[in-house]
């Protein structure tokens, strides 16, 4: 099942998910990702509290409920991680944008003040 079919499917039949009491899929999205894997946790002794031996494998209702919460919250921490991990990175790159433009305005520098008398007295006369 897609990923829009299984949140379709959890807010037609209104799946309540175990935290504090009951919650509803929207209200995951604002679960830190600690709270998420607690959430999981708990599906996941559900699963293995109903599961038992069977030679007919037959899927229930319950079942196949717990499972696609089971999904909903994976797919919500996996897109919570990667935004983390964006996050990240933006900072990672805005330092090392800071660092490279220091590094330049140094440079430029530099090379103002190996200027000739000559050459600073034409870039000012420029400038007027």
């Amino acid at each position: 099942m897609s990923d829009m079919n299984l949140f379709e499917v959890a807010t037609r039949a209104n799946y309540q998910f175990p935290f504090r009491g009951m919650i509803n899929v929207i209200d995951l999205w604002d679960l830190s990702l600690t709270n998420l894997d607690s959430v999981f946790k708990t599906l996941n002794a559900e699963v293995k509290k109903f599961e038992e031996e069977s030679l007919l494998h037959t899927k229930s209702k319950e079942d196949e409920e717990i499972s696609n919460k089971i999904e909903i919250v994976k797919y919500i921490v996996n897109v919570k991680l990667n935004e983390k991990k964006k996050r990240e990175n933006d900072i990672k790159n805005a330092e090392t944008r800071q660092k490279l433009l220091e590094i330049k305005a140094k440079r430029q520098n530099a090379a103002l003040e190996n200027m000739s008398d000559e050459e600073l007295d034409k870039a000012l006369a420029e400038l007027e």
